[in-house]
């Protein structure tokens, strides 16, 4: 490795391998020509750039920005501001662009974090794996739930609480499904799996016998017929947790703790 940059003339380029969380991978390399390595091609983005990468036995510095111009084949902007992108595992790497895989040298990886667009270019941070270390050792005290439905804390299964719907329009944030029972979809899940918004997901606030209300409108149009899946949610009270759930042996919270309102009670209250 250190031979092949020591060379007096070193032919070289960036690649980047980009997974997003529904399964598609693409690769784009700073070359002017389409490179092929590990099954994969790494199509020719002279536009992507990344900032200096910075590496060493601290904790600081371990993040790093990554620069492109938006493509209708690799990175569309509709695509960005719809979040398909967000959380996506990237590697940045180091080739020789007349051997390639030769030289692989890894030089950053990590998740995409915050996006930014400016005109037809875009930025996005690259959030290396020191920023779990961020994350706090113990979790704090709380009269609600801090498990999500169905993770390993949780340990509800979710295999008979999903649902493939037929939704039969929307108008704004609100999706027309009909046969549902109130209130079991509130605080839950939408993943759509067809239509133009196909491998989103979107949060649900609340839900009725013939439809729900999405957090958000959906990023792209959809036409009645369109096929998503419903997940359910919970409220994360312990009351919920016991009568619906039966579970609440994995309750993750302390509903009977006394909270700050004890010091502000006055005598005989």
């Amino acid at each position: 490795m250190s031979a092949g940059l020591d060379e007096p003339l070193c032919t070289l380029a960036f690649c980047w391998r980009i997974e997003r969380r529904d399964g598609v991978t693409i690769g784009l390399t700073s070359h002017d020509r389409d490179l092929e390595m590990g099954g994969l091609t790494y199509r020719a983005a002279p536009g992507m750039t990344p900032s200096a990468v910075r590496s060493g036995i601290g904790l600081d510095g371990d993040d790093s920005d990554v620069a492109g111009a938006l493509s209708s084949d690799a990175i569309s902007e509709s695509d960005l501001m719809a979040g398909r992108w967000d959380g996506a595992a990237l590697e940045l790497r180091l080739t020789q662009w007349e051997e390639p895989g030769a030289l692989w040298l890894l030089l950053a990886a990590g998740e995409i974090g915050a996006v930014s667009r400016k005109g037809s270019s875009f930025s996005a941070e690259l959030i290396g794996a020191a920023a779990v270390l961020g994350a706090p050792v113990a979790p704090s005290t709380s009269p609600d739930c801090r498990a999500r439905l169905g993770d390993r804390a949780c340990r509800v299964d979710l295999a008979a609480r999903r649902r493939i719907v037929s939704v039969a329009g929307v108008e704004a944030a609100e999706v027309t499904v009909s046969g549902l029972a109130a209130g079991v979809y509130a605080f839950g899940t939408l993943r759509w799996l067809s239509g133009p918004n196909a491998g989103l997901v979107q949060a649900v606030v609340d839900n009725g016998a013939d439809g729900v209300t999405l957090a958000d409108p959906p990023a792209f149009a959809v036409t009645a017929g369109t096929l998503a899946l419903l997940t359910e949610g919970c409220d994360r009270q312990l009351a919920t947790c016991a009568g619906r759930f039966g579970n609440a042996v994995n309750f993750r919270g302390e509903p009977y703790l006394p909270g700050m309102d004890l010091l502000t009670r006055y005598p005989g209250a």
